[in-house]
């Protein structure tokens, strides 16, 4: 089902560059998918439209959890870099902003990767909650073959996962990572066999999500993404005082119960 989000948006997501959004009302799934046939590249453009698409999935009732895919059995690999020259020298200092989309999103994202997650496609999928990849999918970050580094986040976040001494030979050496030994390093949350397995894989851990608090798990997000930038004393505060804060609310109120009448919880279905 289509949304008519430029009504919320404005005209960022008028006329989609290589990219279309759909949501599922039934099982209230958000889809951002990437549909620039053959290799579902993304234009500097797309990016500002890929956030202003986060932004309205996140005030979406309809959406409960977000996925972000490619069409055709290919999920992106990666950027418009024939366009790159053309783009003018101040605009490009920002864009690790836009593609931390998924990041600031108050809903959990899945990022779902077939054949290849390359350059803005992989630090996009970096800033998800959850990356799924076939068997068959690399990743990489090859920007050093065009003289140059990621420029989305990409160094700081691999870095932050699997170390800085993975991160240098991924960039340095501009690798394409296999999908197990890209999970293996901890950059992948699980590798399935193939799309049919990927999209069965999309649905059971999206109504895993739905049957979840909302408002919980928008504080893990929260409460996880200090992890990298606090020390380990403010972390477990920011952690004890989000704990304490949830006991406060209806959700909680509701799980203890269900917990004690043996039934499954009814959370409420708003942030």
């Amino acid at each position: 089902m289509a949304k008519d989000y430029a009504e919320l948006r404005g005209s960022i997501l008028r006329d989609l560059d290589g990219m279309r959004y759909e949501v599922d009302t039934e099982n209230k799934i958000g889809f951002l998918i990437f549909d620039r046939p053959p290799l579902n590249i993304v234009s500097y453009r797309g990016r500002q439209q890929i956030n202003a698409i986060m932004e309205a999935f996140s005030e979406d009732d309809d959406v409960r959890v977000v996925v972000i895919r490619g069409a055709n059995g290919v999920y992106t690999s990666g950027g418009d870099v024939k366009a790159f020259p053309d783009i003018p020298l101040d605009r490009m200092t920002d864009l690790a902003w836009a593609i931390a989309a998924p990041e600031r999103c108050p809903k959990p994202v899945i990022c779902a990767m077939e054949k290849y997650a390359m350059g803005v496609g992989f630090e996009l999928a970096m800033a998800c909650d959850i990356r799924l990849a076939t068997k068959e999918t690399v990743v990489a970050l090859p920007e050093v073959t065009l003289g140059q580094i990621p420029g989305s986040g990409g160094s700081q976040r691999v870095a932050r996962i699997a170390g800085t001494t993975r991160a240098f030979e991924m960039m340095a050496f501009g690798l394409r990572v296999p999908a197990q030994e890209a999970k293996d390093w901890g950059l992948i949350t699980r590798v399935v066999e193939d799309s049919a397995e990927m999209d069965k894989t999309i649905m059971e851990m999206a109504k895993k999500l739905r049957a979840g608090s909302p408002l919980a798990l928008r504080t893990i997000k929260k409460v996880l993404s200090t992890t990298y930038d606090a020390t380990l004393t403010v972390g477990m505060d920011v952690e004890g005082q989000a704990y304490e804060k949830l006991r406060r609310t209806e959700d909680y109120q509701e799980g203890i119960a269900a917990f004690g009448e043996k039934r499954k919880a009814n959370f409420s279905d708003t942030l």
